[in-house]
């Protein structure tokens, strides 16, 4: 038995509008795929992006940090320097202070001795003075009582 292909113009119209809307709902799933792989992309380019940007901004303070540590480093250095070479000066300035102050201690000492040298002379020179006037006024008293005495 065979059965006849009849095809009722009503069932025809219905496959043909079920075969459009089956070739319309591939066309949206074709564009749709196209639409996700496309935002895909954009989305892993903007991760992308985002991640450079990020890599170079890390890049950058790494650089700026690298940088004031040398800074730093190098004011340490200057700082040590300033502070070895003010220690050094305030050990001249010290020697320099000690010196002075022996010279000027052997000075003082030498200009005490000195002066009780004078002292010592001056005083003997006084004594031996003192002692020829006596003598002399003794001598002169002498001279007066024989004169009178006679």
């Amino acid at each position: 038995m065979e059965t006849p292909l009849t095809t009722n113009p009503n069932e025809t119209d219905e496959l043909l509008e079920a075969q459009t809307e089956i070739r319309h709902l591939r066309e949206t799933t074709l564009i749709l795929r196209e639409e996700l792989e496309t935002k895909r992309f954009e989305k892993d380019a903007a991760v992308q992006q985002a991640t450079q940007r990020s890599a170079d901004e890390i890049q950058q303070l790494k650089s700026t940090a690298t940088s004031l540590r040398d800074e730093l480093e190098s004011l340490r250095f200057e700082k040590d320097a300033a502070v070895q070479q003010a220690i050094q000066q305030s050990t001249d300035t010290i020697q320099q202070l000690k010196s002075t102050t022996g010279s000027l201690r052997d000075e003082l000492e030498s200009a005490q001795y000195q002066l009780q040298e004078e002292v010592q002379k001056t005083r003997l020179r006084n004594q031996n003075e003192i002692q020829h006037l006596k003598q002399t006024v003794e001598k002169l008293r002498d001279e007066l009582e024989a004169k009178y005495a006679r």
